[in-house]
C-alpha cells in the first residue's frame, strides 16, 4: 500500500488540496509525461499559472508526491470527474500522503461526528499533536511557524472537501463520500483512506 507509514513530515505546507493544479498535473501524468517533461510543462510553460517557477516547482512537487503513488484511476477521477468527484479524490492522495491528515480525521473528526459534536478547534489540534509527537519525536523538531502552517493547511483541507462547513465557523458538515470513490479505494485495498473517511458518514 503506497504511503503508509507511522512517520509524520512536514510536506504538507507546500498547499492545500489544490484542486485545479491537480487536474493539470493529473493529466500530464495520464499522458505518461516523464518527470523532466512535467516539470517543463510546469516551469517554462508555466501551466499551473503562478508568479514563479520556485513556487509552480513546489506545487508541482507535492501534487507529483501525492497522486504518483495511486492508481490511475485516481488521476482520472482528478483530471476528468466532477468538482467533488476531484476534490474527493485528491482528499484520499492527501490522506495517503500526509498521515497527519489521515489520523487527524480519523481520531478527531471521526471521534467528534461519532460523539455528535459539531465544532472542531484548535484545541482539538494542539491535542492531537501532542499525541503525535509522542508516536513520532521527530515532531519536536518542526519550527514553530511549520507547525501553525501545518495546522492552516489541515484545516483549509478539511473545508475544501466539505467535512468541515468552512475555516472561520469550524463547524463540522454532513459528509457522504461518493461510491465511485469508495469502489475505487476497495479495488486497489487503500483501507487506510477508508478507515479515515468511513466513519465520517
Amino acid at each position: 500500500m503506497a504511503h503508509q507509514t507511522k512517520q509524520y513530515h512536514a510536506e504538507i505546507v507546500a498547499g492545500s488540496l489544490l484542486t485545479n493544479e491537480s487536474r493539470k498535473i493529473a493529466a500530464l501524468l495520464l499522458a505518461g509525461l516523464d518527470e523532466k517533461t512535467l516539470y517543463e510543462q510546469v516551469t517554462v510553460n508555466n501551466i499551473l499559472q503562478k508568479r514563479s517557477p520556485a513556487s509552480a516547482k513546489r506545487q508541482a512537487k507535492l501534487i507529483r508526491n501525492r497522486l504518483s503513488p495511486l492508481a490511475p484511476a485516481v488521476w482520472t477521477m482528478v483530471s476528468e470527474g466532477s468538482h467533488e468527484q476531484a476534490t474527493q479524490a485528491l482528499l484520499v492522495a492527501a490522506i495517503m500522503h500526509s498521515r497527519i491528515v489521515g489520523d487527524f480525521i480519523r481520531q478527531v473528526i471521526a471521534d467528534k461526528v461519532k460523539t455528535y459534536q459539531k465544532y472542531v478547534s484548535f484545541s482539538d489540534w494542539n491535542r492531537f499533536l501532542e499525541e503525535c509527537r509522542l508516536r513520532d519525536p521527530s515532531i519536536l523538531a518542526w519550527s514553530e511557524s511549520t507547525t501553525l502552517k501545518i495546522r492552516q493547511v489541515l484545516f483549509r483541507i478539511l473545508a475544501e472537501a466539505g467535512i468541515i462547513e468552512s475555516t472561520r465557523t469550524m463547524k463540522i458538515h454532513p459528509f457522504s463520500l461518493r461510491p465511485e470513490i469508495t469502489a475505487i479505494l476497495k479495488e486497489h485495498g487503500y483501507t487506510y483512506a477508508l478507515d479515515c473517511l468511513e466513519p465520517l458518514q
